[in-house]
C-alpha cells in the first residue's frame, strides 16, 4: 500500500528548518553586531557596559522618530543613527565613565545600570509604553521563494547586512594601523602600553564606536521587532550570555557566539518554546564549565 504525504512532510520539515535557521541568523546578526561593540569596550576599558541594551533600544527608537518626524528613511537611518550614537557614546565616556575607570569595575557596571534605568524611563515618558510603528523598508517586504522554501526578504537582508558589518569591522581591525592598535589594546592592553602605545587616547573613540554598533543593531532590528522602551531589557541579558560564550573581550568570539546564540534561540522557539530562553543559558553554563574563558577567550595565567 502507498501512504501519501511522507515526502511532503519531509519537504515541509526541511523548509521549516531552513526558515528557522534564517530567522536565527538574522537575530544572531543583532547579537553579533552589538556584542562586537561590547567586546571592544570591555577589552580596551575593562568596562562591562550594562547600558548596551538601552543603547540598542535608543537606536531603534531614534530610527522610528527620524522617520515619523523628519521623513528619514531606513537606508539613511543606517548611516545617521550610528553617527549620532557615536556622539552619544563619546559624551557618555567623557562625562561619566572615565571618572570611574581607576576604581573597581563594579562602579562602572552600576553607573551603566543606572543610566539604563534613566534612558528607559525617559523613553517611556516621551513615547509611552505601547511602542512606535516602523514599516518594513520598500523593496524588503514580502517573501523570497527558493524551490519549496519561502523566506522573509527582510530576514535575508538583515542576516547579510550583519555579516557584512562584522566582516567590515574585522577588516578595519586587522588591515589598518588604527585597527591593529585597537585590537592589540582590546586583547592585551598592558602589553600594548609596554610597547609605548598610548592606549588612553583610544579610550573615547573606542567607547563611541562600541555604542555606535549597538545603535546600528537597533536600527537593523526596528523593522522586525516591537520598538518599545523595554526592548533592550531581555536583549542585554542574552547579550551577556553571548559575550560569556564567545569570551569576554574576544572580537571573533563575540561574532561567532552572536550567530550561534541566535540559532539556538530560533531552534528553541520552534521546537521547544517553553525552554527557548533556558537553552541559551544551558549552553553558556556548558561552555563555562568546559572552557571558563569562553570559546575564544584567553585563559588567565597565574
Amino acid at each position: 500500500p502507498s501512504y501519501g504525504g511522507t515526502d511532503d512532510d519531509e519537504v515541509g520539515n526541511m523548509s521549516a528548518f531552513i526558515q528557522y535557521t534564517l530567522q536565527g541568523l538574522a537575530a544572531g546578526g543583532f547579537y553579533a553586531v552589538s556584542a562586537l561593540g561590547l567586546a571592544v569596550i570591555f577589552g580596551v576599558l575593562g568596562v562591562v557596559n550594562f547600558s548596551h541594551g538601552a543603547v540598542y533600544m535608543l537606536g531603534a527608537v531614534l530610527s522610528a522618530v527620524l522617520l515619523a518626524e523628519f521623513n528619514v528613511n531606513f537606508w539613511l537611518a543606517l548611516v545617521l543613527v550610528p553617527i549620532i550614537m557615536f556622539g552619544f557614546g563619546v559624551l557618555m565616556e567623557r562625562a561619566l565613565v572615565r571618572w570611574l575607570l581607576q576604581l573597581d569595575p563594579l562602579y562602572n557596571f552600576l553607573l551603566t545600570f543606572g543610566l539604563t534605568l534613566v534612558l528607559v524611563e525617559a523613553v517611556k515618558q516621551r513615547y509611552g509604553v505601547s511602542g512606535l510603528p516602523y514599516q518594513t523598508p520598500p523593496g524588503l517586504g514580502g517573501q523570497v521563494t527558493i524551490g519549496s522554501v519561502s523566506l522573509p526578504t527582510y530576514a535575508i537582508f538583515a542576516c547579510l547586512f550583519a555579516v557584512a558589518v562584522c566582516a567590515g569591522v574585522g577588516l578595519l581591525l586587522t588591515r589598518t594601523r588604527i585597527g591593529m592598535i585597537v585590537r592589540a589594546a582590546t586583547e592585551n592592553p598592558e602589553r600594548t602600553r609596554a610597547l609605548g602605545i598610548n592606549v588612553g587616547r583610544w579610550v573615547t573613540p573606542v567607547f563611541g564606536f562600541g555604542i555606535a554598533l549597538a545603535g546600528l543593531a537597533g536600527v537593523l532590528a526596528a523593522p522586525s521587532r516591537a520598538i518599545t522602551a523595554e526592548m533592550g531589557s531581555n536583549f542585554i541579558i542574552i547579550l551577556f550570555a553571548v559575550v560569556v560564550i564567545g569570551g569576554l573581550g574576544s572580537i571573533l568570539g563575540a561574532v561567532v557566539a552572536g550567530f550561534l546564540v541566535g540559532l539556538v534561540e530560533a531552534y528553541g522557539v520552534a521546537y521547544a518554546p517553553a525552554y527557548a530562553q533556558i537553552v541559551i543559558f544551558i549552553l553558556m553554563a556548558l561552555v563555562v564549565l568546559v572552557r571558563p574563558a569562553g570559546l575564544f577567550g584567553r585563559e588567565e595565567i597565574a
